[in-house]
């Protein structure tokens, strides 16, 4: 790095911007690509597959102004540094950054890093490199891949059963859910008991549970076997009871003590990280990576404008801690706890058995281990504070020493030998990393389990006393339903996605309405998603199993190693799927799909059905019956013409609410009449322009943008316009109506006026109120 130099450094977000630019200093012009500047076109599908898979690249919609104002920048500067994020994703941006701007290799520099600390950046910057090209192939095949998927099969799911559309990972995902759905649909549930035994020894009462009877050991449904035996009904638990007619005399038949070493859990990766806050805080995945890119990007925790990295790089699936941070770890363990109560270092230095894992990142972790949660707590808001403090105390229990625990389980017999009964307590004889967090114990749970928190003492040969015998009702129960959590566990363990597209993945196939939450939560398949899926596991071969999705994913892997072409693993998955394709259009020529909704003539069921202009509705009575219906864009029947109670402003006459090409609006009945209106839509807040009677209302721009705008324009042409939704709040620094700013990264509020630049990220509050 010259420091006479003018030197540029590109990343994707403002916020990282911000924050490397305080690091580095003056003498770096730190601009933002706001994420992708250049893909393939939305509007065909931009890959020549007879040439080669070549693919036809365009500067994305609304990235005009920034492709304009970073060629600027390259033009003043004397080197160009491309530091975006370090994954694959990250390495595409910066591929296509420097065709875009055409950089030459001599006057420009890949530099990567997976946290946003001084040390880091700096050292990055002194080993600025060369762009992967195979990582970089590695993202062009599956970008290939999933618009060849996506723009073939797509065209065919809408028109035939008015799907949305399909994808190579999404509907795998939706398949998941319906396989699982259908399990739970065909579960059958048994009734089965179980017997918890009352027993006293010197006064000291504790519980044990009934694990054999007769000699035969005592099992759920599930494990019954020639020598087990499943207690089903009340009837029979109850003779079991009555043959052992407590309350009697039992006998000590066996001691044994065990020394058990618990180790803590190995340090985030993605997936673990959106499963924990899902499971304690009852986050959303896409919420998760929200508020972890807030804490890798930094957080202006000394409010002197100069954010901190608080985290490392988020989009992971490597358990891999560098030396240094382990290290760092170790001398705080040492302080805050004891030299004891470090870990073994052989043992900290993880290494994942996962295949398909690009260990090249580190696990998740904080950037600085001794700004402890606590610390922070009133600087950062709650979200941000409950998911820092779970990377925290989850990094530093990886570096703590195991538990060490003393388990005693003992069983009794009765006099006849045909009971046997066992309880088990657990003692912690050196915390470890317990210590930092000691874990909840439920008594109710330890105890129904037979588990104690304490025994008396007992030697074998020992008398105790049955006092009761206690029987318990219990079923079965079907699979659990998928929540964002688990179904993220569950594409991990198939090898499908990659910690970088699991939030996009659920929020895909929710936008699309194949699945939706249930009031608990869990994701369920909708009618459409059923649907959808059926047609595409009968029509489409194994293009949409789990397991072929999977090879894909290792094959991509394999790019990125330099070991696999990446156009020859896409001529080998485009041959076969041309074939597949054609016959699938055959097969779906006549495809018609039962639908929820009633015919208004006959009352009979709809079919969806694929006409010339699209899918429609049609009577499943024909030719008895022949009535039709077509379809909105969201693919609903569309609905007849209602009042609206408003009058119209050229006859007076009451206007109805009708639906057109682009949705609802107002339309006169009067047949002399016929004027035509919009929905007006009122955000119920006045218009900020002194002087000016109005009040802001939802808008759209003549190619279908929303925006916001004053009633006054076509009176007084009232200019007051707001492309994010304006509140009725007051920007605290220059007195002007903020608005509400819709981000992937984390919502915010923002004030409109440029030179101000107040924002702030959007509370939990600000969110329920505005959004």
């Amino acid at each position: 790095m010259n420091k006479n130099e003018k030197n540029l450094v590109i990343v994707e977000s403002p916020a990282k911007a911000k924050t490397i630019g305080k690091i580095l200093g003056n003498n770096y012009q730190i601009e933002s690509s706001i994420g992708h500047v250049r893909d393939l076109p939305v509007n065909k599908i931009g890959v020549n597959t007879r040439k080669n898979f070549e693919a036809e690249y365009e500067i994305s919609k609304g990235k005009e102004k920034v492709v304009k104002k970073l060629l600027e920048a390259v033009k003043e500067s004397d080197f160009v540094y491309l530091a975006t994020d370090p994954d694959r994703e990250g390495e595409a941006i910066a591929w296509h950054l420097e065709q875009v701007l055409n950089l030459s290799k001599k006057k420009s520099s890949r530099v990567k890093f997976n946290e946003i600390t001084s040390t880091a950046i700096k050292e990055a910057f002194q080993n600025a490199g060369e762009i992967n090209q195979d990582k970089v192939d590695a993202q062009q095949a599956r970008r290939i891949l999933d618009r060849l998927v996506g723009y073939k099969v797509s065209p065919l799911i809408r028109r035939k059963i008015g799907g949305r559309s399909a994808g190579r990972v999404q509907s795998v995902a939706v398949r998941l859910i319906c396989e699982r759905e259908a399990e739970i649909n065909a579960f059958q549930q048994e009734e089965y008991w179980s017997f918890l035994g009352q027993i006293e020894k010197s006064s000291k009462n504790f519980n044990a549970q009934l694990i054999s009877f007769e000699k035969k050991k005592i099992v759920s449904p599930d494990k019954e076997k020639d020598n087990n035996i499943c207690i089903r009904n009340l009837e029979t638990a109850d003779k079991i009871k009555q043959k052992i007619n407590p309350p009697k005399q039992l006998i000590v038949s066996s001691v044994q003590e065990k020394a058990l070493s618990r180790k803590p859990n190995n340090p985030f990766i993605t997936s673990t990280l959106q499963r924990a806050a899902a499971s304690l805080y009852g986050f959303g995945v896409k919420k998760t990576m929200q508020i972890a890119q807030q804490l890798y990007e930094g957080i202006d925790i000394y409010k002197n404008n100069s954010p901190v990295g608080l985290i490392t790089y988020m989009r992971t699936d490597s358990i891999r801690i560098s030396e240094k941070a382990q290290e760092e770890a170790e001398e705080y363990i040492k302080n805050r706890f004891g030299a004891e109560y470090c870990g073994d270092v052989s043992e900290k230095s993880q290494k994942t058995n996962k295949k398909n894992v690009q260990d090249a990142h580190e696990a998740i972790r904080p950037t600085y281990i001794d700004k402890a949660p606590e610390e922070l707590k009133n600087i950062l808001n709650s979200d941000q504070y409950r998911l820092y403090k779970l990377i925290w105390e989850r990094f530093l229990a990886s570096q703590m020493a195991p538990a060490n625990i003393k388990k005693i389980t003992v069983e009794f017999e009765d006099l006849e030998k045909i009971a046997l009964f066992r309880a088990s307590s657990q003692k912690i004889i050196f915390a470890g990393f317990m210590e930092l967090n000691r874990e909840r114990d439920d008594d109710e749970e330890a105890q129904e389990e037979g588990m104690q928190k304490s025994l008396p003492t007992m030697q074998k040969g020992d008398e105790v006393l049955l006092k009761d015998l206690k029987t318990k009702q219990h079923f079965t129960e079907p699979p659990p339903r998928y929540n964002e959590a688990s179904l993220v566990k569950t594409l991990e363990e198939l090898g499908i996605g990659r910690p970088s597209t699991y939030a996009t993945i659920i929020s895909t196939i929710l936008d699309r309405e194949y699945v939706q939450k249930n009031e608990n939560k869990n994701l369920e398949p909708t009618k459409l998603g059923i649907d959808v899926n059926k047609a595409l596991c009968e029509n489409f071969g194994n293009i949409f199993e789990s397991k072929f999705t999977a090879e894909m994913e290792s094959k991509l892997d394999e790019i990125e190693k330099a070991n696999l072409n990446w156009k020859e693993m896409l001529k080998e998955f485009y041959e076969p799927f041309k074939g597949i394709l054609k016959e699938a259009q055959d097969k779906m020529e006549s495809l018609s799909v039962e639908t929820d909704y009633e015919c208004p003539t006959c009352k009979a069921k709809m079919l969806l059905k694929s006409g010339f202009y699209g899918p429609f509705l049609a009577c499943s009575k024909y030719p008895d019956c022949k009535t039709t219906l077509n379809l909105t864009k969201d693919g609903k029947p569309i609905p007849e013409d209602r009042p609206s109670g408003k009058p119209c402003p050229k006859c007076s006459t009451e206007m109805n609410i009708t639906y057109g090409r682009f949705g609802d609006y107002l339309l006169c009945p009067n047949e002399e009449c016929k004027h035509k209106m919009p929905i007006i839509k009122s955000l119920g807040i006045p218009c900020p322009k002194e002087g000016c009677k109005g009040e802001i209302i939802e808008k759209k721009s003549r190619f279908g943008k929303m925006f916001y705008g004053c009633t006054e324009w076509s009176n007084t042409k009232c200019d007051a316009v707001f492309w994010n939704k304006p509140i009725d709040e007051k920007c605290p620094k220059c007195n002007s109506m903020l608005t509400y700013k819709n981000l992937k990264r984390g919502d915010k509020i923002v004030c409109p006026v440029k030179d101000c630049g107040y924002e702030r990220l959007a509370s939990p509050e600000d969110i329920a109120k505005y959004k």
